[in-house]
């Protein structure tokens, strides 16, 4: 019975471990990001993966969100359009805004992984507009060219209308890092800003 005792623990060691190297191995997969395949980006782009995504997933309705969180109103704009895009990313330049521009796909483990994320840190951030970018939408080939766009997730900072930095994967801890040295500031503004003016909280 001791030799039988020593076995069973021995064996229970073992499994311990392969959990544990099980579970790290799912979360390295989980933040990194996926590759578009370049040929999708020059061709009537997408329609395999698009198909893939209609087969499993509803279309989201793309339209401007403003919600509320513990930490304030988070803004989330829904682009469905190269038009859209041109006129929000104007509106980031001419106006001088704080925005990131989210690009992801339904069809992305990375994307689904960060989105909860990204939304909470949106409302932490409240001041600054998160311009949401399905690939997979129609007509968005140009804009993808043009950005290099061939990974996603990828995310564009925008600071004072400038692209300030870029993130490509699902870095948790880099994203919030970014954040924090971007727009923290923007958030003490805004603060004193909607004490002055008697503004409403969620």
């Amino acid at each position: 019975m001791a030799r039988n005792s020593v076995l069973l623990r021995h064996l229970f060691r073992l499994s311990h471990y392969s959990c544990s190297r099980s579970f790290s191995l799912i979360e390295t997969i989980a933040s990194s990001p996926i590759a578009v395949p370049s040929p999708l980006i020059h061709t009537m782009s997408f329609s395999f993966s698009t198909a893939t995504a209609n087969s499993r997933f509803s279309r989201p309705s793309f339209n401007f969100r403003t919600l509320c969180s513990s930490s304030g109103e988070s803004k989330i704009a829904l682009i469905k359009s190269e038009e859209e895009f041109n006129t929000a990313l104007r509106k980031v330049q001419d106006e001088s805004l704080p925005a990131i521009f989210y690009f992801t796909a339904v069809w992305c483990g990375p994307c689904r992984f960060i989105a909860p994320i990204i939304a909470e840190l949106s409302g932490k951030y409240p001041h600054v507009t998160t311009y949401k970018i399905d690939i997979d939408q129609d007509g968005l080939q140009n804009t993808l060219r043009t950005l290099n766009i061939t990974s996603v997730p990828t995310l564009h900072f925008f600071q004072n209308g400038k692209k300030a930095t870029e993130i490509i994967g699902a870095d948790v801890a880099r994203l919030k890092d970014t954040m924090d040295k971007l727009y923290k500031d923007g958030v003490m503004e805004k603060i004193f800003s909607e004490r002055g003016k008697g503004g409403h909280q969620c």
